[in-house]
């Protein structure tokens, strides 16, 4: 009861209140520099369309998993990113407004791109036969509004009126996402402490280095392409850090196999471990253009 509330309720509202400081940092151009230098944009959905899937594969081959193992990692690539990667970017001092509209356009992308990829891992790895995957459209479309673009538009036009209010924000709500990260870390490990043991022991190397590979391509793809450190941070975050949450549901509800989620419960706290170090070495920068907006 206390896990169920934890995840459908505090945590979710907790990313929301995060995502309205987050709007607060933000004004409209700095969605459009974005729309105007895409590059950004459209290499950090290739690294999470398309790149997160292929190591998530290789890896699986590589270890040889059996097949519920090796599908539950590939559900957890197939996924986007979610919330909690703006949340980290924030920290990171990376770039909000691309953080955001990579999760945003991945999330929506990926509705179409996750029944094909699972079903491909489901009959390669051996557990096929004739399962459809229908995504709860409406409810992934919801979460996103709901958690990430609604509060960051309210953020946006508190920004607009009150841009004193908002500036004097800016750093007690980085703060805040913190502690708040710190909570939901330690929520997330409560939520799957009955897993943790099998799940580190059968693939805890494996998401180890899912994790740590898809970061560190992320990182040198942008610097390979001479983006900025923002928009490096902002990649790097995205490639490593998942929708967990989705990935559960799919495992869980959609497949109705609760071992399929054992991968997705060893990367979230790999992925909370690693975000945390990101945090705590990058967030204590400082900055030479401070994001003060228009």
């Amino acid at each position: 009861m206390i896990t169920t509330i934890l995840t459908k309720v505090a945590l979710p509202l907790s990313l929301a209140i995060i995502m309205l400081g987050m709007g607060m940092t933000l004004v409209p151009a700095d969605f459009a520099r974005i729309a105007k230098y895409p590059k950004g944009v459209l290499l950090g959905l290739t690294n999470q369309l398309i790149f997160l899937p292929l190591i998530g594969f290789f890896l699986a081959w590589a270890f040889n998993l059996d097949s519920t193992m090796a599908v539950g990692i590939m559900i957890l690539a197939a996924c986007p990113g979610g919330p909690t990667s703006n949340l980290i970017t924030q920290v990171c001092k990376g770039n909000i407004a691309l953080s955001v509209t990579l999760t945003a356009i991945a999330s929506f992308i990926s509705i179409l791109t996750i029944p094909f990829i699972i079903s491909y891992a489901l009959n390669h790895f051996g557990s096929g036969g004739d399962i459809v995957i229908k995504l709860p459209i409406l409810d992934t479309i919801l979460q996103i509004m709901v958690i990430t673009v609604v509060p960051i538009s309210m953020g946006m036009i508190i920004r607009r009126l009150k841009p004193d209010f908002a500036h004097k924000m800016e750093r007690p709500m980085r703060i805040a996402s913190t502690v708040i990260f710190t909570l939901i870390f330690i929520a997330v490990i409560a939520a799957n402490f009955s897993l943790l043991g099998e799940a580190m022991k059968k693939v805890g190397p494996v998401t180890l280095l899912l994790n740590i590979g898809t970061m560190g391509m992320g990182y040198l793809t942008a610097k390979f392409l001479r983006l900025n450190l923002k928009d490096a941070i902002s990649i790097t975050v995205e490639s490593g850090i998942q929708n967990g949450t989705l990935a559960f549901v799919i495992a869980t509800t959609i497949l109705n196999n609760i071992e399929m989620g054992i991968p997705t419960g060893a990367y979230s706290i790999w992925m909370f471990a690693t975000g945390g170090i990101l945090m705590w070495t990058l967030g204590r920068r400082k900055e030479l253009k401070p994001n003060l907006g228009q």
